[in-house]
């Protein structure tokens, strides 16, 4: 029977050592794989605009980081969400437009304001308002309003009467028959000379559907891991196999560790007898029997 060799044997150190390279090398490819790039989702955003993306990503199960700064607030995430982001982001219309309300735009950027500018930063100013406005109606994700207001085209010209349209680009479901006349109602109670119900008749609206809005995510926690309620089942069902493997890995390790120990000591046990023989003299050739 072969002898086994001792755990000090040089054939044994280099086993022990490559598994210890493979281990390591095993390890730091899991750490590279498991590591991901941080880039900018957004920049100079408010924080109210801040805090609406980061809701509506969080329920998608996508993390996001605020970072602010002088400038505003930045989004970070990981890369491998961006696509994902900013998809569901333009879904949802996010970032919103930046709005100017009246007392922006007819801030004094000079001594004296001609008619004409006057005439422009009301306009827009008018039309930001009532954009802002219909946002608030629900599944609104972005409003246009355009404003003409009555003017004389020429010196004897009859005076074009005021008129408005109104885009609305909305997320599903909605009645459009519910909310057209709303809209009119509300634009035209908003300009001048379209107060009466000829009016609204003026007032033009476009409503063009988005996309439906994606399911919210729902989350639960399987042990010290976030996952999804669809997945913690799979999850809980792989980590108990993970657990058994671990096991019966442990248990077999053990076996052959004892069985090691058993060969170890009936080996230094032979290793022992032999010294021993070799160091006891063999008895007198003519001592008595």
């Amino acid at each position: 029977m072969a002898a086994f060799p001792p755990a000090s044997h040089p054939t044994s150190r280099r086993r022990r050592a490559r598994w210890l390279q493979r281990a390591a090398m095993l390890c730091l490819v899991s750490l590279l794989c498991a590591c991901s790039k941080v880039v900018t989702l957004q920049s100079n955003l408010s924080d109210p605009d801040a805090n609406e993306i980061v809701m509506v990503l969080n329920r998608q199960g996508i993390a996001v980081e605020k970072r602010p700064a002088k400038e505003g607030v930045s989004l970070l995430l990981a890369d491998t969400d961006l696509s994902r982001a900013t998809s569901i982001m333009n879904s949802a219309g996010l970032p919103r437009r930046s709005h100017e309300s009246l007392g922006e735009v007819f801030k004094k950027q000079g001594m004296i304001s001609t008619p004409l500018e006057e005439r422009v930063r009301y306009l827009h100013g008018l039309s930001e308002e009532l954009g802002y406005t219909l946002l608030q109606f629900d599944h609104v994700i972005s409003a246009r309003v355009h404003v003409v207001l009555p003017e004389r085209v020429a010196p004897g010209e009859p005076i074009q009467p005021s008129s408005a349209a109104v885009f609305i680009k909305y997320r599903p479901p909605i009645d459009e028959d519910a909310m057209t006349p709303r809209v009119q109602r509300l634009v035209a109670s908003s300009i001048p000379g379209l107060a009466s119900e000829d009016g609204r008749g003026k007032v033009s609206v476009v409503l063009t559907p988005g996309e439906a809005a994606l399911p919210e995510v729902k989350w639960t926690t399987v042990g010290p891991f976030k996952v999804e309620v669809d997945s913690a089942g799979g999850l809980l069902g792989t980590l108990v196999a993970l657990a058994v493997a671990c096991l019966l890995a442990l248990g077999a390790a053990g076996y052959l560790l004892l069985k090691s120990g058993v060969k170890l000591g009936k080996w230094g046990r032979r290793q022992d007898a032999a010294v021993t023989a070799a160091a006891t003299p063999p008895p007198a050739a003519g001592a008595a029997t």
